[in-house]
C-alpha cells in the first residue's frame, strides 16, 4: 500500500511541480513589481519616489528576516496546507497593498507580502523534490526556482507595462489573483504531505560559525547590494539615459533575459572553472555595466542600442551570483546545505534591501551619483571574492 501511495504521489509530479512554479513566479513578481512603476506610486501617495522606493526595502528585508522564523514555527504544518495558506494571504496581502490609502499602509502590507513568500518558497521546493523520483529531483527544483527567473523576465516587465496603462495598483491587483488561482490549484492537485520534525533557529544560526560561511553570505549581500542599488529605481534612473513611457518594460524585460542566461550560465561555469573565477568574471562585469550607466547618465547621452546591451548585461551580472554562491556554501559544510541555502536566500533579500536602501540616499543626487555608488560596491565584491579565493581562505 506504502509503494502504491508513493507512486500515486508521484505520477502528477511534473504537472504538479509546474503549478509549484506558478507559484514562485507570483512571488518573484511580487518581490520587485513596484520597481518598474515607482513614480506612478509615488505620485498617487503624494510621496517623493525615495520615500516609495521602501516598499521594495520593507519587503526584501522583512522576506530575509522572516524566512528562517517561519521555517522553524510552520515545520510541522502539514504541506498542502501550509502552501494553500500561503499563497492565500499573499494573495490577501497583495490586494491590501493595491487598496492602500497612503505610504504607512501600504509599507504594513508589503511586509506581510513577504512573510507570506518566505513561507511559500522554500517549501515549493521541498515539496517538489518529494513529488517526483530521486533522478528527477534536480530538474523539479530548477522548475520551481525557475519561476522566480522567469518572473525576473517576464512578470517584472509585465506588471510594469500593466502598471503604466492602467496605475500601479494594477499590477498588484494581477499578482493577487497568481496567487488565488494557484492556490486553488494546489488545493486541488496536490497530495497530503506530512511536515517534518523541526530544525531549532538556534541550530540554524549555528552554521554561521563553520569557517569561511559568514565570509560567503557577507559576499552574497554585498553583491546583491550592487546589483539592486539602481533596480528599485530603475525607471528614473533609465529616464537619465533617454528610456521613457513603455520603454522601460522592454528594457526590464531585457534584464529579465540577461538574468535567465545568467543564472543559466553561472551553473554551468562553477562546475568548470569554479565559482570563484565565474563570480570574478561577474562582478568585473557588473562594475563595468555600473559604471557605463553612470557615464551615459551624467553625459546625457541617450542611445536605446547601448541600453539594451547594458540592460542585459545588469541582469546577468546580478543572477549570475547565486549558483557559485550556493556552489561554494555547499563545498564549506556539505552536511548543513539546505540550511545553508536557505539562509543564502536570506542574505539575498537582505542585499536588496540594502540595495534598495543606498539607491533612494543617492537617486536625489541624480542617477549618475547612483550608478557611480553602485559601481564602488560591484568593486568592493571583487575585491572580497579575489580575497576569499586564496588557498588559504579555502574558498574556490
Amino acid at each position: 500500500m506504502l509503494n502504491v501511495s508513493i507512486k500515486s504521489r508521484r505520477s502528477g509530479g511534473p504537472g504538479r511541480t509546474l503549478v509549484l512554479a506558478l507559484g514562485t513566479f507570483g512571488v518573484g513578481t511580487d518581490a520587485f513589481v513596484l520597481a518598474g512603476v515607482l513614480p506612478d506610486l509615488a505620485a498617487s501617495l503624494d510621496v517623493p519616489t525615495a520615500a516609495a522606493g521602501q516598499a521594495v526595502t520593507v519587503f526584501a528585508v522583512a522576506y530575509a528576516v522572516a524566512s528562517p522564523l517561519v521555517a522553524t514555527v510552520t515545520a510541522r504544518a502539514p504541506r498542502r496546507l501550509l502552501l494553500v495558506a500561503a499563497l492565500v494571504a499573499l494573495g490577501l496581502a497583495n490586494a491590501a497593498s493595491a487598496l492602500a490609502p497612503n505610504l504607512p499602509v501600504l509599507l504594513v502590507t508589503r511586509v506581510l507580502a513577504a512573510v507570506a513568500a518566505a513561507a511559500y518558497t522554500p517549501t515549493a521546493g521541498a515539496v517538489a523534490a518529494r513529488l517526483v523520483p530521486q533522478e528527477q529531483r534536480g530538474r523539479a527544483l530548477a522548475v520551481v526556482v525557475g519561476g522566480l527567473t522567469v518572473a525576473t523576465a517576464l512578470g517584472v516587465p509585465l506588471g510594469a507595462a500593466l502598471g503604466a496603462l492602467l496605475g500601479w495598483r494594477a499590477a498588484l491587483w494581477l499578482v493577487a489573483a497568481v496567487c488565488l488561482v494557484t492556490a486553488a490549484a494546489l488545493a486541488a492537485l496536490l497530495p497530503a504531505l506530512p511536515g517534518a520534525a523541526p530544525v531549532p533557529l538556534a541550530a540554524r544560526l549555528a552554521a554561521l560559525r563553520r569557517p569561511g560561511v559568514a565570509t560567503v553570505l557577507g559576499l552574497t549581500v554585498l553583491g546583491m547590494a550592487a546589483a539592486y542599488t539602481g533596480y528599485a529605481f530603475v525607471e528614473p534612473a533609465l529616464r537619465a539615459v533617454g528610456v521613457t513611457g513603455g520603454g522601460t518594460a522592454w528594457m526590464l524585460a531585457a534584464y529579465g533575459i540577461g538574468a535567465v542566461a545568467g543564472n543559466l550560465a553561472a551553473g554551468v561555469a562553477a562546475d568548470r572553472v569554479g565559482p570563484a573565477k565565474v563570480l570574478t568574471t561577474g562582478y568585473a562585469a557588473m562594475a563595468a555595466t555600473m559604471t557605463a550607466f553612470a557615464l551615459l547618465a551624467a553625459a546625457d547621452i541617450h542611445s536605446l542600442p547601448a541600453v539594451v546591451v547594458l540592460a542585459a548585461a545588469w541582469g546577468a551580472a546580478s543572477w549570475c551570483q547565486t549558483p557559485p554562491q550556493q556552489h561554494r556554501l555547499i563545498g564549506a559544510a556539505p552536511d548543513q546545505a539546505p540550511l545553508l541555502v536557505a539562509l543564502n536566500s536570506s542574505a539575498i533579500y537582505l542585499g536588496i534591501g540594502a540595495g534598495t536602501l543606498v539607491g533612494g540616499l543617492t537617486i536625489p543626487t541624480g542617477a549618475g551619483a547612483m550608478f557611480t555608488v553602485a559601481a564602488v560596491l560591484a568593486l568592493a565584491a571583487l575585491t572580497l571574492t579575489t580575497r576569499t579565493a586564496s588557498p588559504r581562505a579555502g574558498l574556490r
